[in-house]
């Protein structure tokens, strides 16, 4: 039996903006703001095809939330225009008050750089060089001098207890110690988002119960907004809300029942 979301029609999902009431404190821009999002394919040919058909959402900071959906419900594809990797085809994003849709692509990144950190499932090491040369990658770019992005590297791999192969490559590590330096390295510029793509998707379950255990100190103890995006209704439970997407409209939310 459908669920009471479950039974909401995509045309009435159109103008639900989830989040948007969610308590928050007085005065604050949401981290994320999505208004009306469509994104197609293909455009003006026969082919076309719109993937996402128009998503509302708002992210309050400090919140931890799950967008959970099967396979081919356009959880890559709202990741990837959330995490300014992609342009929706309509709508407008904010992102901390500032209307990032129609930016150039150097302040994209810009923004990007500085305010999201990526976790993803293939983790995305630089192979060549250490584990804590790649938390240095993105404070390179945002040209902190260098003995302060090393200081911090060190001290951002000690947070997720990998101080003692912090001089490893990657091909040296074990797939749990390749993401707890991916965390480390999203955290290195201290975003206002961390966006998590199936970060346990490749790993043992025990191993994905330390990742886990580590996004929820980063919650808690550090006050970090967290988006998880998965497939995973047990992981996506831990989470503050869910966000249920099918067929590129989300047609629930609802808190997680193992959420702290």
């Amino acid at each position: 039996m459908p669920t009471e979301e479950e039974k909401i029609l995509p045309e009435e999902t159109a103008e639900i903006n989830y989040g948007a009431d969610a308590p928050h404190e007085e005065g604050t821009d949401p981290v994320i703001s999505l208004h009306q999002i469509v994104k197609k394919y293909y455009i003006g040919s026969e082919n076309e095809l719109e993937v996402l058909h128009g998503i509302s959402l708002t992210i309050w900071p400090g919140e931890f939330t799950s967008i959970v959906g099967e396979s081919g419900s356009g959880k890559s594809t709202l990741m990837n225009i959330i995490g300014l990797l992609d342009r929706p085809t309509s709508g407008t994003y904010e992102m901390l008050g500032t209307e990032v849709s129609d930016l150039k692509d150097k302040d994209l990144s810009y923004i990007r750089g500085r305010q999201i950190g990526f976790v993803f499932q293939t983790y995305n090491l630089i192979p060549r060089i250490s584990a804590l040369k790649n938390v240095e990658v993105p404070m390179m770019y945002a040209r902190i001098p260098q003995k302060e992005r090393t200081e911090k590297a060190e001290a951002l791999l000690e947070m997720v207890g990998m101080q003692d192969r912090m001089n490893h490559n990657p091909d040296e590590l074990s797939g749990g110690q390749k993401q707890r330096v991916a965390i480390a390295r999203a955290m290195a510029n201290d975003p206002a988002l961390i966006l998590a793509d199936e970060p346990t998707g490749a790993l043992d379950s025990k191993t994905g119960r330390l990742i886990m255990d580590l996004f929820h100190r980063l919650h808690e103890e550090n006050h970090k907004t967290l988006l998880l995006i998965t497939h995973s209704q047990p992981l996506a439970e831990e989470t503050r809300r869910i966000l249920t997407l099918s067929d590129g409209r989300i047609i629930g939310e609802r808190r997680g029942t193992n959420a702290s």
